[in-house]
């Protein structure tokens, strides 16, 4: 039974969830992710807008920075029909069709973010150990290619999702744990055996997030060691200096998400509302912090946003 395919028009709806238990506080929950929403979206739009602008910026790093905004654009677009449909209006059901698309696009920005980090990190180990070489290494056609890689990347391990899902029989009660679809979530309501998805789902999380937090782990300590090699101690905080933006987006990325491995392993007694929040503050919290960090942090972004802040001419 589990190993038929099915139409869409088969499936029964699937009903969205706020914030178990605090059904009361669902409208002040809305302005605060709404909130981020604004900030977010309006960061990482700037963040664009300025690289695109300035012809200083037209180098690997802030190309890459580039792709981060617009993966963290595509982060916040994803969740928020469905959240503002949830907080707001009340609207908690969600055909199987639109669950599946949303599922994929989430999966999909989530994955190709660990991959931008992980060149990000490549960017920063060939500017501190190579810089010699840095022009040659990074030409732009290797920042296009790099680029696409992460995408196709992430393309291909999340497309048979929807499909190893849509094999499978749903014959519990339809209720997910968030206000958007995730494959956690959903790999939990079907009848039929879910190993092969259990499996998939595994390798996947394993040959992206694993991968490239290893990989991103072995560029810092090449790094260091390198840092270590100056003489001076000023050089070499000044060095250092220039991976701060790109360790905080490493942190405020993967910290989250162990967060939620976590507790989804270890604090199944917790009350619900409590893995909603967690999961929240990983899909809402780095698209937002992202483009104040890097603003924060890079002279050149942080000049021109003020200047467009105080409405000065460029």
């Amino acid at each position: 039974m589990g190993g038929h395919p099915h139409n869409s028009s088969e499936f029964p709806p699937f009903t969205l969830t706020g914030l178990p238990g605090l059904e009361t506080s669902q409208h002040w929950m809305f302005l605060l992710l709404g909130t981020l929403y604004i900030v977010s979206i309006v960061g990482n739009a700037l963040i664009l807008f300025i690289i695109k602008e300035k012809q200083s910026l037209h180098q690997p790093m802030y190309y890459f920075l580039s792709m981060l905004s617009v993966n963290d654009l595509g982060v916040s677009f994803s969740t928020l029909p469905t959240v503002l449909a949830t907080f707001c209006f009340h609207l908690r059901k969600i055909s199987f069709d639109f669950c599946m698309a949303q599922m994929f696009f989430i999966h999909f920005f989530s994955f190709t973010e660990s991959g931008i980090l992980l060149v990000m990190s490549f960017d920063r180990y060939v500017a501190i150990c190579n810089p010699l070489r840095y022009a040659t290494v990074l030409t732009d056609a290797r920042v296009a290619r790099m680029g696409m890689s992460v995408i196709i990347r992430s393309f291909c391990m999340v497309f048979p999702l929807p499909f190893l899902l849509k094999r499978l029989s749903f014959c519990k009660v339809n209720v997910l744990s968030h206000a958007y679809c995730l494959h956690p979530d959903l790999i939990r309501l079907p009848c039929g055996d879910i190993t092969i998805n259990n499996i998939f789902g595994l390798f996947i999380v394993i040959s992206t997030f694993g991968l490239d937090s290893a990989l991103i782990l072995i560029s810092y300590v090449l790094i260091l060691r390198s840092v270590l090699a100056i003489a001076s101690w000023e050089e070499r905080l000044k060095t250092l200096n220039t991976c701060v933006s790109h360790m905080c987006a490493v942190l405020i990325f993967y910290v989250p998400m162990v967060g939620v491995s976590m507790a989804a392993r270890y604090g199944r007694h917790a009350p619900q509302y409590v893995h909603t929040l967690m999961s929240l503050i990983y899909l809402f919290v780095p698209p937002m912090l992202n483009p104040v960090i890097y603003s924060i942090k890079t002279k050149e972004i942080r000049q021109r946003l003020f200047k467009i802040l105080l409405g000065t001419k460029f």
